[in-house]
Parts: C-alpha cells; structure tokens; sequence
C-alpha cells in the first residue's frame, strides 16, 4: 500500500510540520492532535504501511528509531518519570496513516492504556 500520505509530504518537506529531528532514515515530528503535553511521531524516511511489512532489511531503520525516540524522551525530560511508545497496525489497532510510524507520548501519568 504505497502512497503519497501525509507524513511522505512532511518527510519531503512538501507540507509545513513541526520537525524535531530529521536525518537520512528516520524524521520525528510533533502530532499535531496530542494525547499528551508530549506527543512525538516517529517516521521512516520510506515508506512502509505496517508493522506487517517489516523484515531484515529493515533492522537499521527500526534501531534509529528507538534510539532517537530515547535521545527524544531525554531531550524533552521525559526519560526519568516514563513515557510510552506505541505503534498501531491496521484497522483494528486504530491506524489512522498506513506509513509506520511510533507514538513518544508522556509529561504526564499516562494512566493503564492510551493511543
């Protein structure tokens, strides 16, 4: 499911987005619907619709991921009290932009669940 979706348009700069951190595989922006004080996506620089296609060839794209989400979570001062990283995949896992991407949200208690 290949497509020209919102975030492809934020990574490329297509659209205006609040970029936090951009770099060859990956780029972290703010939601702009935030759940929490702090709400940060993460997105690879590719495209990929799910965690249904991850693979191998995948490992480097999904490393720079949590380790940036972690520099992130330490940026913001988050690291220390918690925060929560979620990814949802597919229709039933409320995935709202079929383009990969984990949610960094905290500054708050987040409480047993949230999306």
């Amino acid at each position: 499911m290949k497509n020209n979706n919102i975030f492809k348009k934020i990574i490329n700069h297509e659209i205006s987005s609040n970029i936090i951190y951009q770099d060859n595989l990956i780029t972290a922006f703010y939601d702009i619907n935030p759940k929490a004080p702090v709400h940060i996506l993460l997105v690879p620089n590719i495209e990929i619709s799910t965690m249904n296609e991850i693979n191998n060839k995948h490992k480097n794209i999904l490393t720079r991921l949590m380790t940036v989400a972690v520099k992130i979570a330490i940026k913001k001062k988050i690291n220390k009290s918690g925060y929560r990283l979620v990814i949802n995949c597919n229709k039933h896992g409320c995935q709202d932009v079929y383009h990969l991407h984990i949610h960094l949200l905290g500054g708050k208690p987040l409480g047993p669940f949230c999306t």
